[in-house]
């Protein structure tokens, strides 16, 4: 009996020696940022590119909120390559994304791309947590990579969100497969949840337990030209966001006038403040 217990007292002090062990290299893989603020990531929309993100990344420069900005250059194959550096005392780090493949419309594929950039910059700054700014279709890939990442306890968490002219329910156009379409007649409830729903949105649908899980500061930025639309989206499809996020700090920001058409909200230095000033 005695041999026995000393067996198994030895199995047990090993055991717990390896488990030490385990705990301990463990703890050596999860590295502290290589910079304290949370860099803010912005994705253009169809046939766009970094270019279509300077005005922000300009303005944002300029009132001294950022210093360091590179460019992730994402090939059709979604392998990502990051031009420049960030430097370790970098305040409010920007990245610009530029996608070669911009006329994807598979919005899961967006969410792939997405998440391949966030990876590419833990890997490299072992960053925990992002902002994200999409334009029209650059918001697809922001609600994918949340529905693909927003559970992994290992990927950078979203802090805040900010949503430029999305077409969540789709927008009207003959030449957009039925799928991407924003249904006739479109209408929304007191809480953001549209009567009709289109495939895309049926998907995305997945979002909305992990947004209730992980709190999203989001603001929503949309434009009203007449007609209820921006020329492009019309509004009802742009504030069906609220639905897909609950539990978000939620904020809405409305454009009238001069550059508050689809096209010029990117463009407009008003809409340019107030994503400065949400951000930072």
């Amino acid at each position: 009996m005695a041999s026995i217990m000393s067996f198994l007292t030895a199995c047990n002090v090993s055991s717990t020696g390896k488990d030490t062990a385990k705990k301990a290299k463990t703890a050596q893989i999860v590295k502290k940022p290589k910079f304290k603020d949370t860099p803010t990531l912005y994705f253009h929309g169809l046939m766009g590119s970094y270019k279509n993100e300077e005005p922000l990344v300009n303005a944002a420069k300029r009132a001294q909120k950022s210093n360091s900005i590179i460019r992730a250059n994402v090939d059709d194959h979604g392998k990502v390559k990051l031009k420049g550096t960030i430097k370790k005392n970098a305040k409010n780090p920007i990245v610009e994304v530029n996608f070669k493949d911009n006329v994807q419309p598979n919005f899961s594929r967006n969410g792939t791309y997405a998440s391949n950039v966030v990876k590419a910059l833990q890997k490299k700054y072992y960053i925990n947590k992002v902002n994200m700014v999409g334009y029209s279709l650059g918001n697809m890939a922001i609600m994918y990579y949340m529905i693909q990442n927003g559970n992994k306890k290992k990927m950078p968490k979203l802090v805040k969100q900010v949503s430029i002219a999305g077409h969540y329910d789709g927008a009207y156009f003959k030449e957009l497969p039925p799928g991407f379409r924003q249904p006739k007649g479109l209408k929304l409830d007191k809480n953001g949840k549209p009567n009709k729903m289109n495939q895309t949105y049926k998907e995305m649908l997945a979002a909305r337990p992990i947004y209730q899980k992980n709190k999203v500061k989001i603001l929503n930025i949309y434009g009203d030209v007449g007609n209820n639309s921006d020329g492009v989206v019309e509004i009802p499809s742009a504030l069906s966001l609220k639905y897909l996020t609950p539990n978000s700090d939620y904020h809405l920001a409305k454009f009238t006038g001069v550059k508050a058409d689809h096209g010029g909200l990117p463009n407009n230095p008003k809409v340019i403040q107030k994503i400065i000033e949400f951000l930072w």
